[in-house]
């Protein structure tokens, strides 16, 4: 047996160009494309006579890349600050220690805004946050455990603990988080103004063509897509009066009294009254069903269109509580005013459940740790614990492919933002040139798309940023269409035309030595890689 943990290597000191957190550099500069940092300064008044040595927007989003990377106190920041060959000047930890005592409510509800404003930009070039579907908002509280009692606004909690209560918003097409409010541990997971608060700020933080019409006092005429708010049994109270002030459609979990008991007793044992219900992939799930008890309930006070929708599944050993007493089923219930089929409510209200995931991910991204005594200051270390969090969803979203698009803090940490790589530099910067470059899409009717770079915004150009020239003009239409022919359906191609300078350079050595060049030509890698091969044998 091997009891080793390590390969056998020989680490030799010297040598230079080595630097660490390269992804986090990537993130750095997705950042910057979409302007974050500037969009943050314009919040921040000055508070001296001259402008600060480090510019507080810029210090905010570096605190958002430590926080990505796994920070949890201003003395993290050290580890951005030894890497001044890609993040430039960072600001000390008690720069860092001094920005966040400076954010008053004033200026964090005016970061709010900023982060907004980006945030429009974003969701206009995702095809999660596009279309005419509902936007789907999921609110739920946490309590995050503060092992001191020094913290200013943290208090015991009903579970035993001490600590914070916050309650957040979520956006459920991305994942990220449209608003919070950080209560002391012994604030109700019912709370109605609590409720109310976060949905007005998350509705605040939406595109505008989204948020039109669901502010309050908002005439529905002006509504120009629905918005829809999922919540636990908190929403069993006058917050769905709230929502429909605010023309926001609502799906709450409905809580346990006897008029819903009645109501399940009248279709216990009628199959007819029930369906198969279906897991998130759409597949039946066994031994599941689901029913609609609207003309059953007494709903008395509940706004007009509302329905309660119930689903039954087999008792299980650790099954949480139950609308109806019963040895062999568990029912769980929603009201919503949402139409459509019952099935398809709950599987969309069982969605909900992805609230929790959302959570975790805050809790593992600076959330578990507020590192400060006063209240406003740990306010604002959760409101860039949010910011760096949808800049994080927004970099996925838009630039991550594979298994990393929906990676958790920890793969993301491990995988890609402390990636090492070593600095090269050469006399000229730009090795390969861009000369054109065209994409084309295929879906899976046949039906094409194509369009060149100059049609590409500022983000979505993110990684031809170093293109040389103005690209352009070289491929035409028939080369476009003879690719779309080759191209398989539901697939993608991009067509690039480059030149290798180091290649135009040699050129023009061999032409200054008087000399010319006869013939060029691609070998293809196959050939390469088999003469390399034969090489090795001899």
């Amino acid at each position: 047996m091997n009891g080793n943990c390590t390969v056998p290597v020989v680490v030799e000191g010297g040598g230079d160009g080595a630097v660490a957190h390269v992804g986090l550099h990537a993130l750095g500069s997705f950042a910057d494309r979409l302007g974050v940092g500037h969009s943050l300064s314009k919040s921040i008044a000055w508070t001296g006579e001259r402008a600060p040595v480090h510019d507080r927007g810029k210090v905010l989003v570096q605190a958002m890349l430590m926080l990505a990377g796994g920070g949890e106190a201003c003395t993290d920041i050290e580890h951005l600050r030894s890497q001044t060959s890609l993040f430039g000047s960072v600001p000390s930890d008690s720069t860092l220690h001094r920005t966040f005592h400076q954010l008053d409510a004033e200026t964090r509800a005016g970061l709010w805004d900023a982060i907004a404003g980006v945030r429009a930009e974003v969701w206009s070039r995702s095809s999660a946050t596009t279309g005419t579907g509902d936007v789907v908002l999921d609110i739920d509280a946490s309590l995050h455990e503060i092992h001191s009692e020094n913290k200013a606004g943290t208090a015991p909690h009903y579970k035993g603990g001490f600590g914070f209560h916050p309650i957040y918003c979520f956006a459920d097409a991305t994942g990220e988080c449209l608003s919070e409010t950080l209560r002391p541990g012994n604030a109700g997971a019912n709370t109605i103004t609590d409720h109310v608060e976060v949905l007005d700020q998350a509705i605040a933080g939406l595109p505008e063509e989204i948020a039109k019409g669901h502010r309050l006092g908002d005439a529905p005429g002006l509504v120009e897509r629905r918005v829809r708010v999922r919540t636990d049994s908190a929403g069993c109270t006058n917050f769905v009066w709230d929502c429909r002030e605010r023309n926001v459609g609502f799906s709450v979990v409905a809580r346990s009294n006897t008029s819903v008991h009645a109501a399940i007793s009248r279709v216990r044992f009628d199959d007819e009254a029930w369906q198969p219900a279906l897991t998130q992939a759409g597949e039946p799930r066994p031994a599941a069903a689901v029913a609609e008890l609207t003309e059953f309930v007494d709903l008395t006070g509940w706004p007009p269109g509302t329905r309660l929708i119930v689903r039954r599944e087999p008792l299980h050993q650790g099954a949480q509580g139950s609308l109806f007493p019963s040895e062999t089923f568990r029912y769980w219930g929603h009201y919503t005013d949402s139409s459509g089929d019952p099935v398809d409510a709950d599987l969309d209200m069982r969605g909900h459940a992805r609230v929790e995931d959302n959570i975790h991910r805050l809790k593992n991204s600076g959330a578990s740790r507020f590192p400060f005594t006063d209240l406003d200051a740990n306010r604002a270390w959760l409101d860039v614990v949010a910011f760096a969090d949808a800049l994080v969803r927004w970099f996925q979203l838009l630039c991550v492919p594979g298994r990393f698009a929906t990676a958790e803090p920890k793969t993301m940490r491990w995988g890609f933002w402390h990636t090492p790589a070593r600095l090269t530099r050469h006399a000229r910067r730009n090795i390969v040139r861009i000369i054109d470059v065209a994409f084309i899409k295929k879906d899976a009717d046949g039906n094409v798309t194509m369009f060149e770079y100059d049609m590409l915004d500022d983000v979505l150009a993110f990684g031809f940023a170093d293109v040389d020239g103005e690209a352009g003009g070289v491929l035409n239409d028939e080369d476009l269409e003879l690719a779309a022919e080759t191209l398989e359906p539901d697939s993608s191609a991009a067509l690039i035309v480059w030149k290798h300078r180091w290649a135009a350079r040699v050129a023009q050595a061999i032409r200054d030595a008087g000399g010319r060049i006869i013939a060029g030509e691609r070998v293809p890698d196959e050939i390469v890689e088999q003469a390399l091969a034969d090489l090795a044998t001899d």
